[in-house]
């Protein structure tokens, strides 16, 4: 098992918490180091793509080779953002494992910075969001509007942006909530405030915009101002 596939117990239930996995193969972990392009992935994720433990020796032309067809810019446009202007992997994407089965993930990622602050990678997530997607257009299909939890005014505004931004339905952009929240200890409805904040200083015209979203979400903690 690699380092990076050494989280603490509690840091495991936690991201399984967002989106209610029952195994840990819904969240992968990676990093990405600029100057050499050298990649380190988690078991679950090399899982994710279909390869077991250490069987492949995670490349950006290796992940490229699994991009789906009809999405062919979008994780290379995201790879290059990253390597010319040192912004963080991220986006929504579809990826072909190797049993050609096609999976819908969420990259949420961050700045990786060495003990000077400076950026010299993006570390992050990958979320599987394939089951809950195809439940959540079964339950169209089926005419079922599935009941979600009521909550206050800031955070419905902050599932909204997530919505906006990532494409996923209001019962997974609670749950991310949650993650952070939990994650973060920090009350779910102050990181809803801050997000709300945050997203009023975006322009969705401008280059970039989602990358800063990502950002702005891994973060909201730091900022937020306590009830």
């Amino acid at each position: 098992m690699s380092s990076i596939d050494r989280p603490v117990p509690e840091a495991v239930a936690v991201i399984n918490t967002v989106i209610g996995a029952q195994e840990c193969s819904d969240v992968g972990s990676f990093r990405f180091w600029f100057a050499d392009q050298r990649w380190e992935w988690s078991d679950d994720l090399a899982a994710m793509y279909g390869y077991a433990p250490g069987e492949v020796e995670p490349t950006t032309e290796l992940l490229l080779s699994h991009r789906h067809p009809e999405d062919q810019q979008d994780l290379e446009s995201a790879l290059t953002a990253a390597l010319d202007a040192g912004d963080p992997v991220c986006g929504r994407h579809r990826i072909v494992d190797t049993s050609g089965a096609t999976r819908e993930v969420i990259i949420v990622g961050d700045h990786m910075v060495d003990d000077e602050d400076t950026v010299i990678g993006t570390t992050g997530h990958y979320i599987d969001v394939t089951d809950r997607l195809a439940e959540e257009r079964r339950d169209t299909l089926d005419d079922t509007v599935p009941e979600l939890l009521e909550a206050r005014a800031e955070i419905e505004q902050a599932k909204g942006a997530l919505i906006l931004m990532y494409g996923i339905s209001a019962d997974q952009a609670f749950k991310v909530l949650q993650w952070r929240s939990q994650e973060s200890n920090v009350k779910l409805r102050e990181i809803a405030a801050q997000i709300v904040e945050d997203v009023r200083s975006l322009d969705p015209q401008v280059p970039g915009c989602r990358t800063r979203f990502d950002h702005l979400l891994l973060t909201a903690h730091q900022r937020r101002r306590p009830d």
